[in-house]
């Protein structure tokens, strides 16, 4: 093999040509021997080269090209043994479910992972599963002690409430959830006062023969209910109506006549009066068992398509009298309970809540009979709180009896509870509440000879609910009863108490 010429040497092979072919034409063309010399030293360079270019090709023979190609194979060919090993050891031990030191690091971090993978899925689970579920726990405790009334000493009394709201599985868009409370307490307060009103509606004993030391739990509520977007089969998110339906045992007063002032006994007033419409409580034309329950059926129509000024139409069947009540005898007698209510927003566009309804008890007692015989009693009411600022509500009950035999026929309730930030305590508040109870005239025919009645017991209660703590309240409470029983010359009562509220 030879290797050409560089340019510069075949130019100037070129040069030494052209001047020879000229003949000595130019004066400054170089001697014969000259160019032999340059000849010489060109044929030697290219001799060299030559010499240089087959040595070049023998090393490149020597040095063997295939072999060096198939040096990296060879690796290679190890290499791929090597991962397929590893491979099939970790396959192995990932088919085993125990971690071990052995264990290549991958599979057992690996495995590792998967671990803590299924304890989170089974901690997402449960909280799944829970989800919705609300429970609570409330103590109450009350002293009061009585002004004006000889025989009568100081009276203490416990309550104590649990429950639990435990979501169901939905059904399609509806909506389920069971509900539970037990209840448990002693000590019958002051509620046996010779007034219309009770004084104590925290007091809580179960009857039935037990001693007074005896502390016996009651499942006082457990009904089912079901929330079904309307209209039916409609895209529930876009739903603004609903209709729910309730059953089990319950408390007819959690869905009827409520109010934002004066419905729990627990932290608002405890006069049986304020805390629902009295011809219903004290009266006792709700007509429930002895501990304040009764099994029943709801059906409420929600619309909120003006939200938030939304409205609802409800409807009740409950059980009633000595039998009804307890479920030893069907719902044949029942109470029937029908209510109207709105939420508006009047005056400066603060929220105000407005019910109206109608009771008809085909259970109901004769109060000038003594013996086990029923009647029917039935009546309409209003129920209506209102803010008036940020920290002010004010509300008021009216309650009319239009049939039956009772002791009052028409209730008027009116009161204000007032937020403790007007006085740099939120967290407190104040109540004040006024209520007449106007007898009827059959209860007043019947005593005149007897006893003179007045036109009716008039009662006023004022409470401080002092926040101590997040879940400890204690509140002082002052009650004034005129003209208990509608007697126009009884003394007046006064009744002093304190009340300790744990809830959690």
């Amino acid at each position: 093999m030879r290797l050409p010429l560089s340019p510069s040497l075949s130019s100037l092979a070129s040069a030494c040509a052209l001047l020879c072919a000229s003949g000595g034409a130019l004066a400054a063309a170089p001697s014969t021997t000259e160019l032999q010399q340059l000849l010489d030293k060109l044929s030697a360079r290219m001799e060299r080269l030559e010499q240089r270019n087959a040595e070049l090709e023998r090393q490149l023979q020597a040095s063997g090209q295939p072999a060096a190609k198939a040096a990296p194979a060879v690796d290679l060919e190890k290499r791929v043994q090597a991962l397929e090993v590893q491979q099939t050891h970790t396959s192995t031990s990932l088919e085993r479910e125990t971690i071990s030191e052995n264990e290549p690091e991958l599979t057992s971090r690996l495995k590792a992972v998967e671990v803590q993978a299924q304890h989170a899925q089974s901690a997402a689970r449960k909280i799944e599963a829970l989800s919705g579920l609300s429970a609570g726990f409330s103590l109450t405790t009350m002293a009061q002690k009585p002004y004006g009334m000889a025989d009568t000493n100081s009276q203490l009394n416990y309550r104590a409430d649990a429950y639990v709201s435990l979501p169901l599985d939905n059904i399609g868009d509806v909506e389920q959830k069971l509900y539970t409370q037990v209840r448990i307490g002693q000590g019958a307060g002051l509620n046996d006062l010779a007034s219309f009103s009770k004084p104590n509606a925290t007091a809580f004993r179960v009857l039935g023969g037990l001693r007074p030391d005896d502390s016996v739990a009651v499942l006082a509520q457990a009904w089912y209910q079901a929330s079904i977007p309307l209209p039916f089969g409609g895209y529930r998110p876009h739903s603004r109506e609903m209709l729910e339906v309730n059953f089990g045992k319950m408390d007819p007063f959690a869905f009827f006549d409520q109010n934002a002032a004066a419905n729990d006994e627990t932290r608002q007033f405890v006069n049986t009066i304020f805390v629902h419409n009295p011809l219903l409580d004290a009266g006792g034309d709700i007509g429930v068992d002895a501990n304040g329950f009764t099994p029943g059926l709801r059906l409420s129509y929600l619309n909120t398509r003006d939200k938030p000024e939304n409205w609802r139409l409800s409807f009740g069947v409950f059980g009633a009298g000595d039998k009804g009540s307890n479920y030893q005898r069907s719902l044949s007698s029942p109470l029937l309970m029908l209510q109207a209510e709105t939420q508006q927003r009047l005056l400066t566009g603060l929220p105000g809540n407005y019910r109206i309804y109608t009771w008809r008890n085909a259970a109901a007692s004769n109060f000038a009979l003594d013996d086990d015989s029923t009647e029917v009693h039935s009546g309409w009411g209003l129920s209506v709180d209102q803010r008036l600022g940020d920290g002010l509500t004010v509300f008021g009950r009216y309650g009319q009896q239009m049939q039956g035999h009772v002791r009052f026929d028409k209730a008027l309730t009116l009161g204000t509870e007032i937020n403790g930030a007007y006085w740099s305590r939120g967290g407190d508040s104040l109540g004040l509440a006024l209520g007449l109870l106007k007898t009827s005239r059959d209860y007043r025919d019947l005593y005149a000879a007897s006893t003179p009645a007045g036109n009716g017991e008039r009662v006023a209660e004022l409470y401080y609910r002092w926040r101590i703590g997040k879940q400890f309240e204690l509140s002082p409470n002052l009650q004034y009863i005129a003209q208990p029983a509608g007697i126009k010359d009884a003394d007046a009562v006064k009744i002093l108490g304190v009340r300790a509220q744990l809830s959690y």
